[in-house]
């Protein structure tokens, strides 16, 4: 039996049905620690994001001593952030995923062979993760995972980093969570080899500091670089952006830009994962975070 003809009204709210159907509700996914900003339980109580990246481990590996830069808050080299333990800890029981960031883009890190791979995945293991070591930067309290942004250094061994990682976990009976956050350009030249071992959980793509791929360039290029990132064998995919126009150099994309035309291009995606944003400071001076929590 036909149906009646929907009326213009008709046919636009079920449009608008259909879309919200096959939409997938997202996370936002903050950076926190390279300024001076909320503390770590003040930005997780504030109920706007699902996961937290303390930035960064920024020397590591090739023999070097691995050093904690969390300067916006506390000093690492003198054992003044194990204070962060019970923040650490207050996050996990609202929720909150709190992962540890290893590289960036200023920094000292490298991996020279499996074994050394094998050396630095069991320093964060017994450091931050579920060992045991006499010397824990952050306290007690164990992270929930490992936050790959490798933007130097080298190209090889990150595979062997993060099967490590996922192997420890596993002997102990415990989840390691593992994150990558490659540049938008496919493949990422540092953090591919990594991603394609199929153990992350989450990857945070940073459409931002590359106009060839993010949406400033126009909804063509960046949606075909956004359906590369989808095909990686990887859990979730999430957008990331600048929080601000001074957070990045290119690739801010203003919040109701974000709501009204780019979010709606992705959220189909069973791959969807949410937003995830640089960086915390940022997003304290243009509440950025919070004009687009109910969109994401």
């Amino acid at each position: 039996m036909a149906g009646r003809a929907l009326i213009p009204n008709q046919l636009t709210a079920t449009l608008l049905l259909a879309l919200v159907a096959t939409s997938h509700a997202g996370d936002i996914a903050i950076y926190w620690g390279q300024n001076t900003e909320a503390t770590l339980s003040a930005t997780c109580a504030s109920r706007r994001y699902q996961f937290v990246i303390l930035a960064f481990v920024f020397q590591f590996g090739q023999g070097r001593e691995p050093k904690l830069d969390l300067s916006g808050h506390c000093d690492a080299s003198s054992g003044k952030c194990a204070v962060l333990s019970s923040d650490i800890r207050s996050c996990q029981r609202r929720g909150v995923k709190v992962l540890l960031s290893i590289g960036g883009g200023d920094g000292k890190y490298g991996l020279s062979s499996p074994a050394d791979a094998r050396l630095v995945a069991a320093y964060l293991w017994n450091s931050y993760l579920g060992g045991t070591s006499t010397s824990r930067p952050l306290g007690d309290a164990v992270l929930d995972g490992i936050d790959f942004d490798i933007e130097l250094g080298g190209t090889k061994f990150w595979d062997n980093l993060a099967r490590d990682l996922k192997g420890m976990g596993k002997n102990a009976g415990t989840a390691v969570l593992l994150s990558a956050a490659p540049q938008c350009p496919f493949p990422d030249q540092w953090d591919s080899g990594a991603i394609n071992t199929g153990l992350f959980d989450f990857v945070w793509v940073q459409f931002y500091n590359n106009p060839q791929c993010q949406f400033s360039s126009g909804r063509s290029a960046f949606l075909a670089a956004w359906k590369q990132w989808e095909s990686v064998p990887a859990g979730k995919i999430f957008l990331g952006l600048p929080a601000s126009k001074d957070a990045a150099n290119t690739g801010f994309v203003p919040a109701g830009q974000l709501t009204s035309q780019v979010l709606p291009l992705i959220k189909g995606s069973s791959k969807y994962g949410g937003v995830m944003l640089w960086s915390k400071f940022y997003d304290e001076r243009t509440g950025y975070s919070s004009a687009i929590k109910s969109h994401v």
